[in-house]
């Protein structure tokens, strides 16, 4: 089995003079496809199954015009990584991290010199679209994505004492003047799409696991880290959209993570995830835990044209890294 879909995406960047001579960067757009949920039964491998179902995916991305093909795994998945770079043709491209935090039995403290303001869907387009859609693999239809019942809402973290919910101006004058420091981001429900399971762990581990959850149900006030139960079927929410400028941007950062945090207790989520690049200045604003986290992810990319949608590009397969990328959470 095999799953492919298109959409229209950032793949660079150009600078635009305008009539009163100030240079901005515009969006470069590209039709990207993307090959996910690649499965051949045990049984059935080393046929090239999964070769022809790669190949046969690729033809019905180049009938609708797709000009990229791309494709996640881990560096460890040797036999996936093989397929599609040896085989297949796919050049190495992107290796971001996926961080994850267990969400504990208590909700955590917010501090208070940080105010979360939620954005309206039209908002958080209007907010998006000027300031991210420069990043790379950012979608065109993100209207389609804040939009979507599935995401549970945008936020906005500022320093206290700048605005707040009421005095929130929008989305063009707040950019126009924005705070020493911002944060921002959104939430996507992935618990109502799929849910996961930790298996192979020993009885050590499950017990300790256990023991921090009662100590943390016991003892609120002592704020445990204590660990989810991981090892039956659980949900989480994904967070997408990260971005932030100014000085204490991490720790507007941090209280937003801190802010989904309880949304996903609330919502009975065992963990929250976001996944970003590797050379994401933000990171260091999420919390996560290593031992629950994967730095060892892995973009591969293929051009399925001979031609460009935009020459100034050229092949997107052969540029640097951006300091950003942006993860649709569609394809989680």
């Amino acid at each position: 089995m095999i799953r492919g879909c298109i959409k229209t995406v950032t793949c660079g960047k150009n600078l635009s003079r305008s009539k009163t001579s100030v240079t901005k960067h515009i969006p470069i757009y590209t039709k990207l496809a993307y090959i996910l949920g690649l499965r051949v039964s045990p049984n059935q491998r080393r046929m090239g199954i999964g070769l022809k179902l790669v190949k046969k995916m690729e033809a019905w991305f180049k009938d609708n015009g797709a000009e990229y093909s791309y494709m996640a795994t881990e560096t460890e998945n040797l036999a996936s990584v093989k397929l599609f770079t040896e085989k297949c043709g796919y050049t190495k491209f992107r290796t971001p991290s996926i961080l994850v935090n267990p969400v504990y039995a208590h909700r955590t403290k917010i501090s208070r010199k940080v105010t979360i303001i939620p954005l309206t869907p039209s908002d958080a387009v209007i907010f998006y679209r000027n300031r991210f859609s420069t990043t790379e693999f950012f979608p065109n239809d993100i209207d389609a994505v804040v939009n979507n019942k599935l995401s549970l809402g945008t936020f906005l973290a500022v320093p206290s004492g700048s605005y707040s919910v009421k005095t929130w101006p929008g989305p063009d004058r707040f950019l126009l003047g924005p705070p020493c420091s911002w944060a921002i981001l959104s939430v996507w429900n992935s618990k109502e799409v799929f849910k996961l399971e930790v298996r192979g762990a020993s009885r050590v581990k499950r017990g300790l696991a256990k023991t921090t959850r009662i100590l943390d149900r016991a003892l609120p006030w002592l704020k445990v880290p204590s660990v989810p139960d991981l090892f039956r079927p659980f949900g989480f929410h994904f967070l997408y959209g990260l971005g932030g400028e100014g000085p204490k941007k991490l720790k507007m950062v941090k209280a937003l993570c801190e802010f989904a945090h309880n949304l996903a207790m609330e919502c009975g989520c065992g963990v929250v995830a976001t996944e970003v690049a590797s050379c994401e200045p933000l990171r260091f604003g999420i919390p996560h835990w290593k031992m629950l986290s994967c730095a060892n992810d892995l973009w591969c990319i293929k051009r399925l044209v001979d031609d460009y949608s935009d020459g100034s590009i050229g092949d997107w397969t052969k540029s640097m890294p951006g300091i950003s990328i942006f993860v649709d959470p569609r394809e989680i």
